[in-house]
């Protein structure tokens, strides 16, 4: 026979700290639970649905473009002439413009490997598990580390001119270092700001900067991939 469980009548809400508990339901109450919106949702059906959803939305909306407007494609590919300049996809085109300030090895290799690896070995680090403020604790500690990492990587963009990629960094770091002031009465926009955790630091940087970049060459990148204006590009 099994050991007898202790069963307590308790009032908490933590399930871990008091596992065995006794629910005493009366006549004029309902042991449901009763909640506008659940913090977590089942993966199936619920997210599966909605992904669902999406996805169909996102055709009909692809599928309404291309009725209404061209691909702006361009024509054969002649090997005897080459486009000058020679783009890339879209989606490559933060690689390339990197390519231009980098040597190949830095652009191509290095710096591609370094953000897959990023991405494999982040997730293991337990930083921020609670999604908590960044600036929550530590926080003198946290702006020396946050000053020396800025200091190093201005000075390392500034020497190979990196200024597509120093100037979003620098915004980025100046929203961080708002965050952290804490005054007497701070408005909803800086309350946003300090409850963001750090991933979502990290994301918005890579965002901009790769959005930057991007922008950079798709619009400004003319002849010998030099910087034009758009409406000079032919």
């Amino acid at each position: 026979m099994s050991e007898p469980k202790d069963f307590v009548a308790a009032l908490d809400s933590n399930s871990c700290r008091t596992p065995l508990r006794l629910a005493f339901v009366t006549r004029r109450t309902s042991p449901a639970v009763k909640a506008q919106d659940d913090p977590v949702v089942m993966t199936y059906p619920e997210v599966a649905l909605r992904a669902a959803i999406a996805i169909e939305a996102l055709l009909l909306l692809l599928s309404l473009i291309s009725l209404l407007w061209d691909a702006p494609l361009e024509g054969l590919a002649d090997p005897v002439q080459t486009p000058n300049p020679a783009k890339a996809p879209w989606y490559f085109l933060g690689l390339q413009e990197l390519l231009h300030y980098f040597p190949p090895v830095v652009a191509g290799v290095l710096i591609p490997t370094l953000v897959v690896l990023a991405l494999i070995i982040i997730p293991y680090f337990h930083v921020n598990v609670e999604a908590e403020g960044f600036w929550v604790s530590k926080r003198d500690q946290k702006m020396r580390i946050l000053a020396i990492v800025t200091v190093a990587l201005s000075v390392l963009l500034i020497w190979f001119d990196v200024y597509a990629v120093l100037i979003p960094t620098l915004l980025t770091v100046s929203l961080m270092y708002l965050a952290s002031r804490q005054g007497p009465s701070p408005g909803r926009f800086k309350k946003w700001l300090s409850a963001r955790p750090l991933p979502f630091w990290i994301m918005t940087w890579f965002l901009v900067v790769s959005a930057v970049l991007t922008i950079i060459g798709t619009f400004f990148r003319g002849a010998g991939w030099a910087l034009v204006w758009p409406w000079e590009i032919e």
